[in-house]
């Protein structure tokens, strides 16, 4: 069994090696490919191939990598690097992808424009096991506990099909004894931040900004439990066609 960790904060995060332990202690071979650079808000995006389709690899390393773990900087965004995994383009095709841990929280329905998760929801619509990991800080501390909460989401993960969707985690930066637990959460209407559009007195110009949200607003949420030391999991559907939909059909145009 072969599992691939990747991120979206780029091949210098520790998150990567965080997860890289928790695949080898479920008894995966695991390769870590991880952008070179930073690409947050990639989402499931295939940025990185040049027109010919070269993509430039280096042999770089996350710290605190586990012995014995191979690993890749690659000049792609997360989603691109999930796709180029099924396609073996590291290798054999792996079983599941790992992604994160994620340096801030990923909850709400702005997970639509999460690396993190574009990562794992590429590999879902290839037929592999997505899984992506995040903690509720910029610079987290306690990357042991979202070690383990991404250990027993994999575990249930991969006693289902992998098409039935991303797990999504989200986890305190608060040691593992501080943490109330790890409930199942349905997605807050936005997100940890919301985004506000101002017109500028230059024509044509707009100025974006963004806040942080009062998470009590939605207290049953994933930014809402995760807010009062809750760990949250989301089953995120792929894309799928909708065959209950009543849709306005022509004969001719």
């Amino acid at each position: 069994m072969r599992a691939l960790v990747t991120n979206d904060d780029g091949i210098g995060s520790r998150g990567l090696s965080v997860l890289a332990q928790v695949g080898l202690d479920a008894g995966y071979e695991v390769l870590v490919v991880a952008p070179a650079t930073e690409y947050s808000g990639a989402s499931a995006s295939l940025f990185g191939a040049t027109e010919d389709g070269r993509l430039a690899t280096e042999r770089l390393a996350p710290p605190h990598l586990p012995d014995g773990v191979e690993s890749l900087a690659v000049g792609a965004a997360p989603g691109l690097i999930a796709f180029l995994a099924a396609h073996e383009a590291f290798g054999p095709r792996p079983d599941v992808v790992l992604s994160g841990v994620n340096r801030g929280p990923n909850t709400g329905h702005a997970v639509i424009h999460s690396g993190t998760v574009g990562a794992a929801m590429s590999a879902v619509t290839h037929g592999i096991h997505g899984m992506a990991v995040s903690l509720d800080a910029s610079d987290p501390r306690h990357w042991d506990t979202a070690g383990l909460v991404a250990a027993h989401g994999l575990r249930w993960l991969v006693t289902r099909p992998a098409e039935d969707g991303v797990l999504n985690l989200n986890v305190p930066d608060l040691p593992a004894a501080e943490v109330r637990g790890l409930r199942k959460a349905p997605l807050a209407r936005f997100g940890a931040v919301e985004a506000r559009v101002d017109t500028l007195d230059e024509p044509g110009a707009l100025q974006v900004s963004y806040a942080e949200i009062d998470r009590s607003r939605d207290a049953a949420s994933d930014a809402g439990l995760l807010a009062t030391g809750w760990a949250t999991m989301s089953l995120l559907r792929a894309p799928c066609f909708d065959p209950e939909a009543e849709l306005p059909e022509l004969d001719r145009l």
